[in-house]
């Protein structure tokens, strides 16, 4: 599959695509992207901090403007902007390596505008926390219409993982949410260990044997008078192509599974573009931040 190609460097390019897909617009796009196109010459390592500063000043832009639109009464348009300046946000912070100047605030100003993006908008998301054996799962849960307690009112949920180095909202802003509410099927979108608010904000790295808290979803699915208990299934993008497929496989209570862009051998990935491409410093730090995992749980059945 071809990439658009702004910059001469794989990984900006994808954070380009990943935002034109999620709602960006494209005069913005430009705005952002036109001044820093010589930087990205000394690779993407090197050009990186003028990345996020470029992005992050957009962002910032909208969150003035939507400020504006909400003193006016603009709910709707003050929630366009504002999911906009999250999603520059998530990108520029997205972009960054771990423990990066500037990183944290960055996420935190996304995190606020999306979750106020959310109210003005009345935007048919809500965000929730999913209890672990240690700390609590975000996800944001996104409801079929109609869906309520009893009878016809329950309804089938689909639980979304994301890949290596993604966020519920990046998963949101798949519209696969919608798209399955449209079909009388909810949505959780959740920020599984390693990924999103359960690493930046709890220090919670990568668990392999994603049964472990996949079935933390599910054991909270099964509380809620609007989902039909039998009717649970789970997908997952990118490298969550693993992460998916073995939850359903070791938790006998999900009903269904599928894989979006499955990625279900990262070494092999890693190893293609090393050949191809050599191994970047943010690249090197990625894998070894990802290697502390946690050990693994116990579930029925002999998984261990």
């Amino acid at each position: 599959m071809a990439l658009f190609e702004y910059f001469p460097n794989y990984i900006w390019n994808l954070s380009v695509a990943i935002a034109m897909e999620s709602g960006a617009q494209l005069g913005e796009i430009i705005d952002m992207c036109q001044p820093i196109k010589d930087a990205a010459d000394g690779g993407a390592d090197a050009g990186t901090p003028m990345f996020m500063q470029a992005w992050a000043a957009m962002g910032d832009k909208l969150l003035e403007l939507a400020a504006e639109d909400e003193a006016k009464g603009r709910a709707f348009s003050a929630s366009n902007k504002l999911e906009r300046a999250s999603l520059y946000l998530i990108t520029a912070e997205r972009m960054q390596g771990h423990g990066a100047p500037g990183r944290e605030a960055t996420y935190a100003r996304a995190r606020d505008a999306f979750d106020r993006s959310t109210a003005l908008g009345r935007i048919n998301r809500e965000r929730v926390e999913i209890p672990l054996d240690t700390g609590t799962m975000p996800a944001l849960f996104t409801r079929a219409p109609d869906a309520g307690q009893g009878g016809e009112g329950r309804k089938p949920v689909v639980v979304f993982c994301n890949g290596l180095d993604s966020c519920k909202e990046l998963l949101y802003w798949t519209r696969l949410p919608a798209e399955l509410a449209r079909r009388g099927i909810s949505t959780l979108c959740v920020d599984q260990p390693g990924s999103g608010e359960a690493l930046r904000l709890q220090n919670l790295p990568v668990d392999p044997h994603s049964e472990c808290w996949a079935s933390k979803a599910v054991d909270w699915l099964e509380q809620q008078p609007e989902v039909d208990p039998r009717a649970i299934g789970m997908t997952g993008i990118s490298l969550g192509g693993h992460f998916a497929p073995r939850a359903v496989a070791y938790e006998p209570r999900f009903a269904s599974g599928a894989v979006w862009g499955a990625n279900h051998n990262w070494r092999e990935v890693q190893d293609r573009r090393m050949a191809r491409e050599g191994v970047s410093t943010a690249e090197q730090k990625s894998a070894i931040r990802r290697r502390k995992t946690r050990p693994s749980c116990y579930m029925p059945g002999g998984v261990a």
